[in-house]
């Protein structure tokens, strides 16, 4: 089909799943067409209706009752002009060509990701960027360290009355004060509180790490500025 010979017309053919520009001889057949249009569209022959639309305005079915001898000279086809395929097929017995989580994929072995030399780990590892910075360790414990003293500091423990949200004005009581490891890069302590009256379909929040309690109110009652 991609053979160019005097006479061709450039086109657009499209469907569902492809789109794309093609040269169609006017002497082919309707069904010469199909068959062709079978590898560019994934439809099979049988199932193919074409439709010709000229400036996207007037459409032409093509078709015919032999049309393993109509040629297309019969049909008005002109420059950019489009054929749109259409899959007769019931939707359940169609190829998708575009849901991809059926197709089984590959997975690389951790083992030999790591042994590669163009890969982002390896680009990491020789930037000393991320676990593999020397310092990484020292600057997280101090931050860490930062955390604690700011709760210690501001006398939030369990058992404490506390105020959450930005106005502080939900009220609760300090339940959980300590690691959470469930939740992914949460370092550092979080503190579990129960509120008083439920908040839409919550009766607890978490606040984060030692950055949200930054609002003393004393031993008493403290709050916190970000909920995790």
């Amino acid at each position: 089909m991609t053979m160019q010979t005097t006479g061709d017309i450039p086109m657009i053919v499209r469907s569902e799943n492809s789109g794309s520009e093609r040269r169609i001889t006017p002497s082919w057949t309707i069904g010469q067409l199909k068959a062709k249009l079978v590898p560019v569209t994934g439809i099979p022959s049988l199932d193919q209706k074409l439709t010709l639309w000229i400036n996207n305005q007037q459409s032409i079915d093509i078709q015919a009752q032999d049309e393993e001898n109509t040629q297309l000279t019969n049909f008005p086809l002109a420059p950019q002009a489009v054929i749109h395929v259409t899959d007769t097929r019931a939707p359940g017995l169609r190829e998708n060509y575009t849901d991809v989580s059926a197709v089984e994929k590959y997975t690389l072995p951790v083992e030999s990701y790591e042994k590669r030399t163009d890969s982002v780990l390896a680009w990491k590892r020789n930037e000393k960027l991320g676990r593999f910075n020397p310092d990484a360790p020292t600057l997280l414990d101090a931050k860490l360290a930062v955390y604690d003293n700011e709760i210690r500091a501001k006398g939030i423990a369990v058992g404490k009355r506390c105020r959450v949200g930005e106005d502080d004005s939900r009220r609760g009581e300090v339940m959980y004060v300590g690691d959470v490891e469930e939740i992914p890069g949460g370092a550092g302590k979080w503190i579990g509180i129960k509120l008083d009256e439920p908040w839409g379909k919550m009766t607890a929040v978490w606040v984060g790490r030692g950055i949200g309690v930054t609002r003393a109110r004393g031993n008493s009652e403290s709050s916190s500025g970000r909920k995790g």
